[in-house]
Order: C-alpha cells, then sequence, then structure tokens
C-alpha cells in the first residue's frame, strides 16, 4: 500500500453540538490541517412525529434549519477561519444522512463524537455513531469524550 491511497482530501464531521461533536471538531482539525483536506460541518435536522386526531403529523420546523446553519457558521469563522471548511444542513434519521452525505461528498474520512452510552440508556437510544461506522463508505474515527474530575 503506498501513502498516495490514504490520502485525506475531504473529512466529513457530523454535529450535534454536544460536547463530543464540538471535541470531533477538534480530531477532524488534526486531520485537515497537515493535509490541507476539506472539513465539511453537517448538522441534520431529524423529522419530529407527534400523534394528532387523523393520524401521524411530522414536523420539520423551517427555521431550526436557518439557525443550525447560523451556529455551523459561527463554529466555522470562530474555530476554522484557516482551514478549508464549509456548512451542511440535512433533513432526515441523522445515521442515514451522514452515511449518503459522506458517500455523495466522497468523504475520505468520517469523525463523530459519541456519548459513550452503555446498558439501558444505549438499548433505548441506540448510537448513531454505532450505526454510521457499520454502514459507512470510509474509515470512522468515534470520538468519546471524557469529563475530567476536578482535582482542587
Amino acid at each position: 500500500m503506498n501513502n498516495a491511497s490514504l490520502a485525506i482530501r475531504k473529512v466529513l464531521v457530523p454535529l450535534d453540538f454536544s460536547d463530543p461533536s464540538l471535541q470531533a471538531v477538534q480530531y477532524a482539525r488534526r486531520f485537515a490541517d497537515p493535509s490541507g483536506a476539506e472539513l465539511v460541518l453537517l448538522y441534520v435536522i431529524e423529522p419530529v412525529a407527534y400523534p394528532a386526531e387523523l393520524g401521524v403529523v411530522i414536523n420539520l420546523d423551517a427555521d431550526l434549519a436557518e439557525r443550525a446553519m447560523s451556529e455551523l457558521e459561527k463554529l466555522r469563522v470562530q474555530h476554522l477561519s484557516d482551514l478549508s471548511a464549509r456548512c451542511l444542513v440535512r433533513n432526515g434519521v441523522a445515521d442515514a444522512e451522514i452515511v449518503a452525505t459522506a458517500k455523495s461528498e466522497s468523504a475520505d474520512l468520517i469523525v463523530i463524537g459519541t456519548h459513550g452510552f452503555s446498558g439501558l440508556k444505549h438499548f433505548l437510544l441506540g448510537s448513531t455513531a454505532e450505526r454510521v461506522v457499520r454502514d459507512a463508505p470510509c474509515p470512522v474515527l468515534t470520538v468519546r469524550h471524557h469529563v475530567t474530575a476536578d482535582k482542587g
């Protein structure tokens, strides 16, 4: 295997603005900086379904897309202005949209934060990162957020 096959030109970074996802941005930066790779920051708006008298209503908050793009742009300007980075907002199921975006963008790497839930919480909430790892068209780096105790 030669080094050209390991070239990273585009890194997809899915965000939900949690601490783990923000930490993933810093890891992605470490891959993008030396190689000059482009970072693609992705936020996925999952539709909210709720029961109504005549069936299930799916609510897609149009204002949410605008707010998400604004937050992504603020993050890009504050932390990634020296790198090639752009922002995307998609609607759908998070893991499916992350995988689809990785394919359509020809991502060489996905860097995704994980909450590290286990046990019942993992069973009930599932793991977007786990499903992305299983279905992704490229390597995936999962970044687990570690909270350190104050030693004061």
